[in-house]
Parts: C-alpha cells; structure tokens; sequence
C-alpha cells in the first residue's frame, strides 16, 4: 500500500483545484488551513455561509472572498466545494454542486440516512465528477502502518476487535445550535455525529459488518433527541466478533481506541498513535514514546515507516503528527484523484458504508433484535 498521495511532477504543473468552502463553523478554520497548506495542488478562494458576518469575519481571516450559493455554482472558475455545513443539509447541496459541474468534498457523516447517501451517490455518478467523505483518520500515519501489516497478514487471522470512543461532550456544546441533537440535522448523536471517524478507521482496517446487536441511551444531556451512549457487538464479514463502545458522556473524555487481536499478533491504536504492537517473533512495543519505535519494528527495520515523505527519513525523524495534518493528507489525496479522473480513497461509496453501520446500530437498539447488513 503506498503513503498517502503527493503531487507527482506532471501533476505539480497542473494548475490547482480551486476551492469554495460552504459553512464558516466550527471545522472550516481546520479545512482552511488545510487547502492553504497545498500550494500549487489546491487554492481556496471563496466562502458561504447563511449568516452573513459570519462569512466576513471568515473572508476577512483566511483571505478569501464572499460569494452567495448560487455564485459559487454558477462560477466556471471554481473547481470544487467543500461542505461543513450541518450534516442533514449535505446531501441536497452536494448534489446541486455536482450538476453545475463542481467536484465534492463533505464533512462526515456523508448524510445523515442511508437513503439520502443513496441519492447523493446517484448524483454523483450521474455528475461525472469527483465526491470525497472527510474521514481524515484514514490518513494518519500510523492507521496506516497497521494497514499495511494486516494487507500483509502480519497479525494472522483477525479474530476480534474492540472500538472504544469514550467522549465528553457538555450541555452546553448541545445548547449552541439549534441543529444539534436532532435526527433531521444531526442524524444522530455520539456515533453519528463524533463516533463515525472511528467507525469509518474500523470498517477500512477490519471490512464491512455482517450483524449488529446494539443498545442506546440518553443518559448524561437533555435536550437532545439522540444518544450519548451506544453499545454493540459486531460479527464482521471475515469471521472476527468485535465490541464498539461509544459516548459523549465520559467526563472528562479520552481517546479513542481501536485494538486489533489476529492468530499472530495485535496492534492497538490510541487516538492517532500505534500505542501497542505484538507480532509473534518479533518484539513487543507498548506505550506511546514507543510509536516511532513500532514503525521500526513493524517493517523489520528494513525499510522506512510508510509515511515518511522525505527520502532517508527515519523513523525517529518523522515529524510530530498534528491536528490538521490529516486533513491536509486527505485534501491532497483528493485533488490528485481529481486529476488522474479516479475514485478517491475515501469515496461516497465508503461515507455510505458507515452511515448504514450506524443505522444497523440504531435499528437494533428500536428493534431489540440483532440486525443483518446485506
């Protein structure tokens, strides 16, 4: 598997994807930053948003201009958009963008039914154009080093995993829009609106869910239609049985974990670092000052860490990994899919995966039945 995409030198002639970024919250600062880290690949020019001095005081920071939604569709100049609005609005202007002719990037999750993601992909493939999922984790360094260790089969057969996302969230953080905690534009609570980035880490790393056996709860926050506790066990397509835990109401919040168990060995992700790796006849790395040891110990020391973009880079040396720096990855992964007329990484196809996961989820938790997934 290679690390994730960089400009090639016929693509860096290229001329860069111009951007128009709709929806000025909370995560536009992270995605801006983002596209002006990519000179020469992506140029952001643009931004909209329903409230008005919100977008200006957005313009006027990252040095863009301001333009309505009907401009942005109807500039020839703007490429692409990228959406950070609520998420039960994604569909419906993905796809407006996708008939005038724009590429598409959207804030997870994709929509917020499975029914809506369907239209959205009939959308697209009708567009001819290109639609991404912001599933920024994919890119980490080290979800990627234990990507290539089970396309290796380093770790065996997978037999089990355990995904835990035990998040805080406060009163407060539901009380600040109106949007947030509802069904219709929020589609869900702790694994739909935070939990789905871990969701989406676990169906790349582990493939798809066969059955679901769910329970929910509001049990912390008022005023919120969805839950702030889901648990569920998982039968997934390949035979491994797995735990999914998830919450915003474990004070005071902790990283998310995702632990892997194989016939030959386990690795076990804490936030975005390899915190633990064992492999049957090699040595075992815990804890996180050991990250950097592990990528060592993951390819035998025969080779640099997937990662590393600098020729002769070490291990060691690999620069520290941020908040930001995968989204940045993501982005220029997408602009060079734009480029080579090809499917992203992180496709509508892989943002419907997760949304029907989590729908199974809630299903079985109505139902009190297990759930099949086709």
């Amino acid at each position: 598997m290679s690390a994730p995409a960089s400009s090639s030198p016929a693509s860096a002639q290229a001329a860069p994807l111009r951007f128009a970024l709709v929806g000025c919250g909370a995560i536009a600062p992270t995605q801006a930053k983002a596209l002006q880290e990519l000179p020469g690949q992506a140029l952001l020019t643009h931004c909209c948003d329903l409230d008005a001095a919100r977008a200006a005081t957005f313009a006027a920071k990252h040095g863009l201009a301001v333009a309505s939604w009907s401009a942005i569709l109807a500039d020839p100049a703007i490429d692409a958009v990228t959406l950070c609005t609520p998420s039960g609005a994604h569909g419906e202007l993905a796809a407006q963008a996708l008939r005038a002719g724009k590429h598409v990037v959207v804030e997870k999750p994709m929509e917020v039914t499975v029914a809506a993601c369907d239209a959205l992909l009939a959308a697209q493939r009708a567009s001819g154009r290109r639609l991404a999922v912001i599933s920024q984790h994919r890119f980490d360094p080290d979800a990627r080093v234990v990507r290539e260790l089970l396309a290796e089969k380093a770790l065996g057969r997978l037999i089990a995993a355990d995904i835990r996302i035990p998040w805080y969230r406060t009163q407060e953080y539901y009380d600040s829009g109106d949007w947030r905690g509802t069904w219709a534009l929020d589609g869900g609570g702790c694994l739909m609106n935070q939990g789905i980035h871990t969701v989406d880490l676990m169906l790349w790393l582990l493939g798809p869910v066969r059955e679901v056996y769910a329970r929910v709860a509001t049990a912390a926050h008022e005023r919120i239609e969805v839950e702030d506790i889901a648990c569920a066990t998982l039968t997934f397509a390949n035979g491994a049985l797995g735990t999914l835990f998830a919450s915003t109401a474990c004070y005071p919040g902790f990283l998310a974990r995702l632990a892997l168990y194989g016939t030959e060995g386990s690795a076990i992700l804490e936030g975005d670092e390899l915190q633990t790796l064992a492999i049957r006849g090699r040595e075992t790395v815990r804890g996180a000052a050991g990250s950097a040891h592990a990528h060592q110990v993951a390819t035998g020391g025969t080779r640099s860490a997937v990662h590393h973009a600098e020729a002769g880079q070490t291990a060691a040396e690999r620069p520290v990994w941020k908040w930001g720096d995968a989204h940045r990855a993501q982005f220029a992964e997408f602009v060079q899919a734009v480029r080579e007329n090809r499917e992203p990484l992180v496709n509508g196809d892989s943002g419907r995966a997760a949304v029907a996961l989590i729908h199974a989820v809630y299903e079985s938790a109505r139902s009190g039945a297990p759930v099949r997934l086709a």
